[in-house]
């Protein structure tokens, strides 16, 4: 994604199901648990860049001594911070104790990071607040040991505020509710209080049930307490991943498929997607269930994460994002009006090659559709001939390759603007100078800012007759408010492209109806019954869109003619069918909670407010 956006949290859960001697015997160290727990969050390093945290639980631990250990930063290499720490303790205890290593009994009592119940997170903060207070996991402490509850997440919940009025005034006193996890934290501590008064010992089911019926968003969550039982939980949507493998050995989730099975070296029918609206519920002796904790609801995963944000190396989000370069193919065939031979193709950034190929594979399929229909049609076959047609190939090139090593540290506008093209080395030499179509795939065009004040003009220095810029994704003309940091409607290139269009419409009223229809609802207390800023996008079609974008891309000093082709939300679903998450591209939220973020953009944005709309 050339624009960069905030990316999503990701998070990992292991409960060992042995002593932790077992693990010393068996695989030869008693850090067995922590070893896989600093695995599984490397595995998922892109998940997290603004921090990191890691807490555990010891089990059987003998009153007054600590049970429950946390560890967070928010330094730049936060994984390494974190485990350096417990490389640092673990010199100081074999100074003191040479042979600790070899006692693994003795080791869990000293070691503070080992437990046998483990949760790690990878922060990507979606509010700006990146101090460490705001760092997962979170701990609610209490004096007696099943009432210390411990929670990290991947999600946002948009009803936190709404959240406030079912907890009572005394915990509303004395709790810090300023994000989406504390409140989920604290409506769970208080339901959970509620369940233990009532039946004497908690049923984690009852409890989690009871609190999710609360939440509104999109929300994978890893939980554990201090008496050593743990849980698992997902929205009703499955709007948010998780998966988990089990073995009579141990129980482990995390957000992404690989990270598991590299981590334990594990087939993919092994690993599990954790069904939505369910919990996965572990009791101190490790014994689990899988219950449904929330009403079944329509399947609405995030399609984002195929797109863009989980690693490409799964089985099926690699096949999902070829497919989604291969639906573009015809598109782009046509717009070159099928001129493979003066066409190169290419990607930016790197985590496009995939849609890249898929992209490839349908202009190399048209092509050898060509060659026979023209090999049928020759009354004379020779092997020249046959020797040029065989080997027509479409022609690919990497044309850009990003200097990790250039940093834009100049602010001021006019010389940033220079500086960013320089963020990025091109191949020179490969395309023909006023003669060539050069086309590149990108995964999504969020805000174009990037494209415009950097690729493009980098891409015309080059000297192309035309510049096709493709996206793997649709229009991204709504605000997200289930994990990804994207609450701002007038930063949308697809936002800003349809109000041209009405501006230039001087008979258009429509973005002042909208705006009544969103005070009004507001003032009825109804802004969640509709997402009234569909009627922005309805009165043009997605190429009028998406030509107004390419006009609003292609600064005067560029001399190429450029083209903008998107996804269709069609192509979206044929490419990703079993993740039909895509209230960005389509304005369809999952909750009531969606539409009145999508409501309150708008209204932010026509009174020239930059806050976030929830």
């Amino acid at each position: 994604m050339s624009d960069a956006i905030k990316h999503e949290c990701g998070i990992t859960f292991i409960r060992l199901r042995k002593p932790i001697s077992f693990y010393h015997e068996k695989y030869g160290t008693a850090l067995y648990g922590l070893n896989k727990l600093y695995l599984l969050m490397e595995k998922q390093h892109n998940r997290g860049q603004d921090g990191a945290g890691i807490a555990s639980v010891k089990l059987d631990v003998q009153d007054g001594y600590p049970y429950v250990s946390r560890k967070r930063s928010i330094k730049k290499q936060s994984i390494a911070d974190i485990f350096g720490t417990v490389q640092g303790e673990m010199a100081e205890l074999q100074n003191q104790f040479p042979d600790i290593l070899n006692r693994p009994d003795m080791l869990k009592g000293h070691l503070k990071a080992l437990g046998e119940v483990m949760i790690g997170h990878l922060r990507y903060g979606t509010q700006g607040r990146n101090n460490i207070d705001y760092c997962h996991p979170f701990l609610k402490s209490d004096v007696e040991k099943e009432k210390n509850v411990v929670l990290a997440g991947n999600f946002n919940l948009v009803n936190t505020k709404e959240l406030h009025q079912y907890l009572p005034q005394s915990v509303l006193d004395n709790a810090n509710l300023d994000s989406d996890l504390a409140a989920m934290m604290e409506t769970i501590h208080h339901k959970l209080r509620e369940n233990i008064e009532e039946n004497g010992k908690a049923n984690w089911k009852d409890v989690l049930t009871n609190a999710n019926n609360l939440f509104d968003g999109g929300y994978a969550v890893a939980g554990m307490v201090g008496d050593g039982a743990s849980f698992c939980f997902r929205d009703a949507h499955a709007i948010r991943p998780m998966f988990y493998y089990i073995s009579p050995e141990i129980i482990v989730t995390a957000s992404e498929r690989p990270a598991i099975m590299t981590a334990f070296n594990v087939q993919i029918e092994e690993v599990k997607e954790l069904p939505a609206g369910h919990a996965l519920l572990i009791d101190k002796d490790g014994n689990y269930t899988i219950e449904r904790i929330l009403p079944e609801a329509k399947r609405l995963s995030c399609s984002f994460e195929r797109i863009y944000f989980s690693r490409g190396s799964d089985a099926d989000i690699y096949e999902e994002r070829k497919n989604l370069g291969r639906q573009l193919s015809q598109k782009v065939l046509e717009m070159i009006d099928f001129d493979l031979k003066n066409t190169i193709f290419s990607f930016i950034p790197n985590t496009a090659e995939t849609s890249f190929f898929g992209l490839i594979k349908g202009a190399e399929a048209y092509l050898n559709d060509i060659k026979v229909e023209r090999i049928k049609a020759w009354d004379e076959v020779t092997e020249e001939k046959l020797q040029e047609m065989i080997h027509r190939r479409v022609r690919i090139e990497k044309i850009a390759i990003k200097d990790v090593k250039m940093r834009t540290f100049i602010t001021q506008d006019s010389a940033r603007k220079e500086m960013v093209q320089h963020v990025y080395d091109i191949t020179y030499g490969k395309v023909r100078r006023g003669i060539d179509t050069l086309v590149v795939i990108d995964d999504s065009i969020v805000r174009g800012t990037t494209l415009r004040e950097s690729i493009i003009r980098m891409l015309d220095r080059l000297g192309p007759k035309r510049i096709i810029v493709v996206s793997s994704a649709p229009q991204i003309r709504y605000p997200d408010c289930y994990g990804i940091d994207m609450s701002k409607m007038g930063e949308f290139i697809a936002f800003q492209a349809a109000i041209e269009l009405h501006k230039e419409n001087i008979h258009s009223n429509v973005p002042n109806e909208v705006y009544a229809n969103c005070l009004q609802a507001e003032k009825a207390n109804k802004l969640g019954s509709e997402n009234f800023v569909k009627k922005i996008y309805a009165a043009y079609d997605p190429d009028q869109i998406s030509a107004k974008i390419a006009k609003m891309l292609k600064e005067d000093d560029v001399n190429a003619k450029v083209n903008v082709v998107y996804q269709r939300i069609e192509g979206l679903h044929t490419a990703c069918p079993n993740h039909k998450g895509d209230w960005y591209f389509t304005g369809d939220y999952p909750t009531q909670g969606g539409n009145v973020v999508v409501n309150k953009a708008f209204m932010n944005y026509m009174e020239k407010k930059t806050e976030r709309a929830y």
